[in-house]
């Protein structure tokens, strides 16, 4: 019997190449690198394990036309199952659930695996996925310690507990994980990544930005979203700093470019953007250039997470495509699967009508829409630091039609939880300018 990278059993049925392929999988998969897509060379093998795994390659386009493109193969590895491990066969139904768009049968399957195979970290990382799009931090964190007895020695388990603790406030529980990940490995870019969460949390912004200074001669071989994601939070602390021009910078060379055709690299672009405008930076005509790749999105709807970004994206450049957008989501919300249609019409819905408003001026509408989304926001997905995107929109509404008193409140209980934030310093000065308190304005200046 062939085993994986792992250790786990493999049913392997064209020998050294089928156990390469599966192994750039599994390893690329879990450690965030490119490698992880050389399994699509491998279409040919008969391995059902290795069909499965390049139906979630597929699934990762995050697009209308993944499933359709991800069947074939998955048909395939089903076929072929019960000449499987048991494993294999949970691992493959767990992929086929996904590809059908039964995403709580998928993540059933994938707890079920951790608690019964521990060391499948593949289906450890998809299980992650799937609860962090649906803003499910206490399942991470539940499903990573399920593997945690038998997975110690393996960097990466640390990389996804040290996120999952973070996401649930557990912040000195995230840190140790994320240190013992990269005493194990130094280039574990997920635990870069947890850590980096964990430093802007906590107001450590000047020792976050050296920390992922530090660490970024180890960012080569990545696939596009953990590269420019780690650049993007290099970004945020810049911001934070006051450095416009070096936040600019990372953008027009590590966050936008690397692979302009893919979903996640088109929200960093998108959120990073939006932050520098509200910093006060001005970014010249580079909406436009990211518009002619999110415009072909307007008919996704795989993730609202996604698609609100999408369509402030589109609105921000000034495209008609937003409205298109907006339609078919709000098409979707109405017909959207039962587990799913509450959050798209009760959250995403309010939520892009106030993006929306927001990137046309029309700030009280924006007050309204993001007011109405923001309580259960949570529920859309994204990280604690991605989503506060839409908070800081919120707050430049306020100001900005006038809800000065609300604005204050919200404002200056962030400027106590981040003193070193330059930005916020700043903010705060005006807005209390604004009030006619000039005494609160000198203090932050």
């Amino acid at each position: 019997m062939w085993t994986d990278a792992l250790g786990n059993p493999v049913t392997i049925e064209a020998g050294d190449g089928s156990l390469a392929a599966l192994n750039d999988f599994v390893e690329g998969f879990i450690a965030s690198e490119a490698r992880a897509v050389n399994v699509l060379a491998a279409a040919e093998d008969p391995s059902p394990i290795v069909q499965a795994c390049i139906a979630a390659v597929h699934m990762f386009a995050e697009s209308r036309e993944a499933p359709a493109n991800a069947r074939p193969f998955i048909d395939r590895a089903l076929a072929g199952a019960a000449r499987t491990t048991p494993r294999e066969q949970r691992f493959i139904a767990a992929v086929q659930a996904w590809v059908q768009g039964d995403v709580p049968r998928a993540i059933s399957l994938h707890e079920e695996q951790a608690r019964e195979h521990p060391r499948d970290l593949a289906s450890l990382k998809l299980a992650h996925y799937h609860l962090f799009n649906r803003g499910d931090a206490a399942g991470m964190l539940r499903v990573a310690l399920a593997c945690e007895p038998r997975a110690q020695d393996v960097p990466y388990l640390h990389g996804m507990l040290a996120f999952a603790w973070e996401q649930c406030h557990g912040l000195e529980e995230a840190e140790a994980h994320a240190r013992r990940a990269i005493a194990l490995r130094r280039k574990e870019p997920w635990a870069h990544h947890a850590l980096a969460h964990v430093m802007l949390t906590q107001g450590r912004i000047v020792e976050g930005h050296a920390f992922l200074a530090d660490v970024s001669d180890t960012w080569s071989g990545l696939n596009s979203f953990m590269v420019t994601h780690n650049w993007w939070h290099q970004a945020l602390f810049a911001i934070e700093l006051d450095r416009g021009d070096e936040a600019l910078a990372v953008f027009d060379r590590q966050v936008w470019g690397v692979a302009k055709d893919y979903s996640q690299d088109q929200i960093n672009a998108v959120s990073l953007l939006a932050r520098l405008e509200l910093a006060g930076f001005g970014v010249g005509d580079r909406w436009q250039d990211l518009a002619d790749h999110l415009a072909p999105r307007t008919g996704d709807q795989v993730l609202p997470f996604l698609d609100l970004q999408y369509l402030l994206g589109l609105a921000r450049a000034g495209r008609p495509e937003a409205d298109t957008l907006l339609a078919n989501m709000k098409s979707h919300a109405a017909d959207a699967a039962p587990s799913q249609r509450e959050v798209w019409r009760d959250v995403c819905l309010p939520a892009a009508d106030g993006l929306l408003a927001w990137a046309r001026g029309d700030h009280a509408s924006a007050v309204r829409g993001l007011g109405q989304a923001l309580p259960r926001l949570l529920e859309i997905g994204g990280s604690h630091a991605q989503r506060d995107l839409f908070s800081q929109i919120h707050l430049d509404a306020l100001v900005r039609s006038g809800h000065l008193g609300g604005a204050q409140n919200l404002l200056q209980q962030q400027i106590r939880s981040q003193p070193e934030s330059r930005r916020l310093r700043r903010q705060g000065a005006q807005l209390y300018a604004a009030l006619g308190l000039s005494h609160a304005a000198d203090r932050l200046l």
